[in-house]
């Protein structure tokens, strides 16, 4: 966790507006060091307290996360679908430690839900960490909806290629084979299908640009 929360923390300074978000701020950071069950309680109770500043409660979600204490599921799976990439990013670290089973539920809704396709990498990444039964279904639900012509969401649909490969699954056989004709997908969609006993040529009877030109 450490490297991860300096950045955390190094990034939350930066919107720090008054002495008093300095105060709450090495507030914080004092009951990360402790680790103590009491100092769990207080950032628990940080989580629920009306006005709160979203930086405080990312911080107290994203240490209960890394240790373990469901408390933070519901304030980190809100920051996973979150509008800055940064924050979704701080999110899926402390969830992929979090040992929560609604966590891959709950990440597999958001990486399938078309609406929220703009917040999905993320979701899609801690899908292949977690490997839960959920990963692959969803991976491949996604995948196959960003196999359009000109889909600006290549990044996740490429995300999708590569968690595939990493799960290992055959059942992702066909989703990773339409990918192959897609250009900024090709490439990783036949290391993909490598891994899983599948060699074809990525090279051949490839339309134009589909998923992101």
């Amino acid at each position: 966790m450490e490297d991860e929360f300096h950045e955390l923390t190094d990034r939350v300074r930066t919107e720090l507006r008054s002495p008093q978000d300095l105060v709450a701020y090495e507030r914080l950071l004092g009951l990360a060091r402790k680790n103590t069950a009491a100092g769990r309680e207080e950032l628990a109770r940080m989580l629920v307290a009306v006005e709160r500043p979203l930086w405080a409660r990312e911080i107290a979600a994203f240490i209960l996360g890394c240790a373990g204490d469901k408390r933070a599921f519901e304030t980190l799976v809100l920051l996973l679908n979150y509008r800055e990439p940064v924050r979704c990013a701080t999110a899926a670290h402390a969830l992929g430690r979090l040992g929560d089973p609604r966590t891959a539920r709950a990440a597999a809704a958001l990486a399938t839900n078309p609406l929220r396709t703009a917040y999905a990498l993320h979701p899609v990444r801690l899908l292949a960490e977690l490997r839960a039964p959920q990963s692959v279904p969803a991976l491949i639900s996604t995948l196959d909806r960003l196999l359009t012509p000109n889909n600006p969401y290549w990044r996740v649909a490429l995300a999708c290629v590569e968690g595939l490969g990493a799960l290992g699954d055959r059942r992702a056989v066909p989703a990773l084979t339409a990918a192959l004709p897609h250009p900024r997908l090709a490439a990783a969609a036949a290391a993909s299908l490598a891994r899983l006993g599948v060699h074809e040529d990525a090279t051949e009877g490839r339309p134009g640009d589909a998923a992101g030109g």
